[in-house]
């Protein structure tokens, strides 16, 4: 009995030119097949890591300053050393991006870990030989589909938890709670999992932050137990700069399941509608404040990458 593959925020059609990318790894340019870490690599042990994903749009990284503000705050607050400024982290990007040929339609995951450690345990001090940073570049665009048909969402048991026991502002490579949510999404039939705070508001799903539209107005979680996102932070942005009310605020599945429109956020995706949630359609289908968002997202991205070229020059 054949597996049906469930829809993702990150689906893309295949590009037969990611059979043969050059991978970084710590300064090389590897190709896919051997790019490898040590089987010691604190990443691979203990998810002891942090990372990054990003968008290349037309040779520039879309809100580059932003990812590198949370990407070094993540690492110092985990007192992971980065080993090069931000100047290096672009060079790294630029010089894998210019060796696979690619300047647009491009994601790329940054990967960040302590390094390889002396013996297979858990303290950080094991981590002896500095850290490890690859990159992963591929070809990568959004499918069509995602945005006429949009994503299944159902309520999972999972939580997004209290800063205290691990902070969701991190973008650590420790994504068991994450990944336990989308298996409860695909267990009831669902595309992505919608994750509830300790409070059993509604939260975030297990890779995009969330938000609603009621009568005219975007909702979004609070920000304390979300993922610190990039794109989210911009939405709320361009909301505010065009007149369209947003408020960060606690609300109920009930909410939820009376809006108008929801969609998810995040570097990949950008925006993208969300169709129903635990088998409840969003709406009637027409979604004119998300493709408003849509529109104005697109515009801010040029008009970031105007100003980093800008900055190069000077």
């Amino acid at each position: 009995m054949s597996q049906i593959t469930p829809t993702t925020t990150h689906d893309a059609d295949d590009d037969p030119r990611n059979r043969d990318i050059l991978i970084y790894v710590n300064g090389a340019l590897v190709p896919r097949d051997q790019a490898v870490v040590s089987v010691y690599d604190s990443g691979f042990l203990l998810g002891d890591g942090m990372w990054e994903g990003m968008r290349l749009y037309n040779g520039t990284w879309a809100f580059f300053d932003d990812h590198m503000d949370r990407f070094f705050d993540a690492c110092k607050t985990v007192s992971l050393e980065v080993g090069m400024d931000r100047a290096g982290i672009l060079d790294a990007l630029t010089r894998t991006a210019q060796a696979n040929g690619m300047t647009t339609d491009v994601h790329c995951r940054l990967m960040l870990t302590r390094g390889v450690k002396a013996k297979p345990f858990q303290h950080p001090s094991l981590s002896r030989s500095g850290p490890t940073l690859v990159i992963i570049m591929e070809h990568s665009k959004p499918v069509d589909r995602l945005h006429s048909t949009g994503i299944r969402l159902a309520t999972v048991p999972q939580v997004r938890g209290l800063p205290m026991a691990q902070d969701a502002k991190l973008n650590s490579h420790s994504k068991l709670n994450c990944v336990i949510a989308c298996l409860q999404a695909e267990q009831a039939g669902a595309d992505e999992g919608l994750m509830l705070d300790p409070h059993g508001f509604v939260n975030t799903t297990n890779a995009c932050n969330f938000f609603i539209v009621r009568r005219g107005q975007v909702w979004t979680s609070t920000g304390d137990y979300c993922m610190a996102g990039v794109t989210r932070a911009r939405v709320i942005e361009i909301c505010r700069a065009n007149d369209i009310p947003v408020f960060e605020k606690n609300y109920s599945l009930f909410e939820a399941y009376g809006a108008d429109e929801a969609f998810l956020t995040g570097s990949f995706g950008a925006q993208t509608p969300v169709a129903s949630i635990d088998g409840k359609s969003i709406g009637t289908g027409t979604r004119p404040i998300t493709a408003r968002i849509q529109t104005l997202y697109k515009a801010q991205i040029k008009v970031d990458a105007a100003r980093q070229k800008q900055t190069d020059r000077s």
